[in-house]
């Protein structure tokens, strides 16, 4: 269910993409583009990229597109990434 603070729904969506990275036996290191959809994108995008600098951390950065929608079935923010899958060593 969506979670009504904003701040919280954002570490959320990134908490369970990292677990999904993870899963993959990814990371945030291995994205290489992020689009994030947002309700509000002029009040929230400062708390995005708060959440974005302890999950992802220093750059470089993966390539980042952020969109303005007016509906997210309840949500206010939707992250998706693709990431490039480790190679064996």
């Amino acid at each position: 269910s969506p979670e009504p603070d904003f701040s919280a729904q954002v570490r959320r969506a990134f908490d369970r993409l990292n677990a999904v990275l993870a899963a993959a036996g990814c990371s945030f290191d291995d994205v290489v583009d992020v689009t994030t959809f947002h309700t509000d994108p002029e009040t929230q995008f400062d708390t995005v990229m708060a959440v974005r600098d302890v999950m992802i951390g220093e750059p470089p950065y993966p390539n980042w597109t952020a969109v303005g929608v007016t509906w997210l079935a309840g949500f206010d923010f939707e992250i998706k990434v693709i990431a490039r899958l480790p190679t064996p060593v």
